[in-house]
């Protein structure tokens, strides 16, 4: 049973980890991987079966030949649990997804450019230059490997890693394909970490995490909307902690030309409670918003620090001050 549970984990995070780019694998792949959750077939010879369907089918266009091979591929790489915390790690798990489907595989980009985003109204978060890549990763690189872990509590490991993962996806080191490397890493780094990631989180809410990073490494002062990590750190905290947390893409999504601010954030209802009730208790706020109230802790800790909300006269008999 385990090992069943294991083969549907790892061909499930492949398969919804095509969603951060809208592709969708072909019916015979979703079939033939079954055989695999089943135990029926290897990664090896899965690959090898979707190799010949598609030897003689003519391209189609709708790039499920690209989702069906990087969805094995993931599996394969997360089915390995060899791993370096090192920038050519990265580059290197780029290139064994995407060899001979890219011509850049394994090749960081050489130009800038803009994504236009559905959850930013159109706009876009800016990506690092590229005359800067190397030396920008190794940097983050080498302050992530220095830091210690020892003595956090979860929600302070939590926001540090959300700060890691948004930063590197931010960088955008590669022409394409470039949040289900970051993810794959990821998941091959928290693995390291202790932390156990075989869950469903990233095959159910793979597109979440990339709106997500979209928002945390998005801001436009001049409307009040500055970058939140919010989002990230309710999907960190349903992968790491194995909460339940409610994440809907609905929820990330920004108005820019229509309002300040989304309307719908869990950052934004939180601060809108405390102005009703500026004695409104953590549990209080848990059970309107509908996430845990540790999650509650966390949101509150972001926004004392960013300066936004403000606790007057202590825990017990104190209130809340919006700044």
């Amino acid at each position: 049973m385990e090992n069943k549970y294991a083969n549907k984990y790892l061909i499930e995070t492949g398969i919804g980890l095509q969603d951060v780019d809208g592709l969708k694998n072909s019916s015979y792949f979703l079939s033939q991987a079954d055989r695999y959750i089943k135990g029926e077939i290897s990664l090896e010879e899965l690959d090898k079966i979707v190799s010949l369907y598609y030897e003689n089918k003519p391209n189609d266009g709708e790039r499920t030949e690209e989702a069906d091979i990087v969805s094995n591929r993931i599996a394969q790489i997360i089915s390995d649990d060899s791993f370096i915390f090192t920038v050519g790690q990265l580059v290197s798990i780029h290139k064994r997804l995407f060899e001979g489907i890219f011509n850049h595989a394994g090749k960081l980009r050489d130009f800038n450019f803009i994504k236009r985003e559905w959850v930013l109204d159109g706009r876009s978060v800016i990506y690092g230059d590229y005359h800067e890549l190397s030396s920008i990763l190794e940097y983050d690189f080498e302050v992530e490997r220095k830091f210690k872990y020892d003595g956090l509590s979860d929600d302070e490991v939590i926001e540090h890693l959300a700060t890691f993962i948004s930063n590197l996806w931010q960088i955008h080191a590669f022409q394409e394909g470039n949040t289900r490397t970051t993810a794959v890493f990821f998941i091959k780094y928290l693995r390291t970490l202790g932390f156990d990631v075989a869950n469903d989180v990233f095959a159910k809410n793979a597109w979440y995490f990339r709106n997500a990073l979209v928002r945390a490494n998005f801001r436009f002062i001049r409307k009040g909307i500055y970058d939140n990590k919010t989002y990230i750190i309710l999907f960190l905290r349903n992968l790491l902690l194995h909460e339940r947390n409610v994440l809907k893409n609905r929820d990330l999504r920004i108005n820019i030309d229509k309002q300040n601010e989304d309307p719908v954030s869990k950052e934004a209802r939180l601060i809108k409670l405390m102005k009703e009730n500026p004695k409104i208790k953590v549990d209080e706020l848990a059970n309107t918003i509908g996430i845990s109230p540790r999650t509650i802790k966390s949101v509150i800790a972001i926004l004392i620090k960013e300066n936004k909300i403000k606790r007057i006269n202590g825990k017990r008999f104190g209130y809340w001050e919006i700044l």
